[in-house]
């Protein structure tokens, strides 16, 4: 077994640096890419937690059958650094949820977790048969999902990586991830916004939306770092966003 990469003092995780750089590298293929409009107060961002300097920085574009691409990046002192990425689709397609997320420490990466989450029932049939026939990579340590996790997919990776060999098994999860999502956003036909189907999928993802606001760890360490108000304002409107109601022109 390779040894587990360490974080480099002052420098970020190699996983976090390689895994940034691909998502961006599959995200410039996307159709249609643009970016959205943010916040300069929500895109660079410094603060304080327990005497370490905090820094977040977003990036969010939106494209083809995608209402918003979220890709943050965090670093807490020497240690602590995470990365975490959501792709939402446009609830007119029948697209699902990209979600990864890393958090890496001194000992080296403690999470990993990939997914294309249904907004309905199931995951689109295509999306579903291509993840489905993929081969998978072998990983020593599979994590339990957390309590909230009913929304994710069969698919779902969630891993810790023991290994440099796994770290890059897990970049390549990622990427695999995402050409099957590339592919169906590029074919994905729109539907009418009142249509039943896109009213449904509309509404599964204020669903995803509610169940990721569950997660406590986030809440806390921004309400510390920050205030509790300026924690609500960044999960609310950036992190986990209700999709507005469809409309043609959305």
């Amino acid at each position: 077994m390779g040894e587990v990469a360490p974080a480099v003092d002052g420098g970020i995780h190699p996983l976090v640096d390689a895994l940034a750089e691909r998502i961006r590298l599959c995200r410039n293929a996307l159709p249609d890419l643009a970016p959205l409009a943010i916040d300069p107060e929500l895109e660079a961002i410094s603060g304080s937690l327990d005497g370490d300097a905090l820094f977040i920085r977003n990036e969010v574009h939106r494209c083809r059958g995608l209402r918003k691409l979220h890709l943050e990046t965090a670093r807490l002192g020497a240690g602590l650094q995470i990365l975490h990425c959501v792709f939402f689709p446009d609830p007119r397609h029948d697209l699902p949820v990209f979600g990864a997320d890393i958090v890496a420490g001194r000992g080296g990466v403690s999470a990993a977790i990939v997914d294309l989450s249904p907004v309905g029932e199931t995951l689109p049939e295509p999306i579903a048969e291509a993840l489905a026939g993929r081969d998978r990579p072998a990983f020593a340590q599979v994590r339990e999902l957390p309590p909230w996790g009913s929304i994710f997919s069969p698919h779902v990776l969630f891993v810790r990586p023991e290994s440099e060999a796994e770290e890059r098994g897990f970049v390549e999860e990622v990427a695999t991830f995402l050409s099957v999502l590339a592919a169906a956003a590029a074919t994905s036909p729109s539907q009418a916004p009142d249509d039943p189907a896109t009213v449904a999928r509309w509404r599964g993802q204020l669903r995803y939306c509610k169940q990721q606001k569950q997660n406590d760890k986030t809440r806390r360490v921004l309400e510390k770092a920050f205030n509790p108000q300026w924690a609500d304002r960044y999960i609310e409107d950036l992190l986990f966003d209700d999709p507005p109601v469809p409309s043609a022109t959305a």
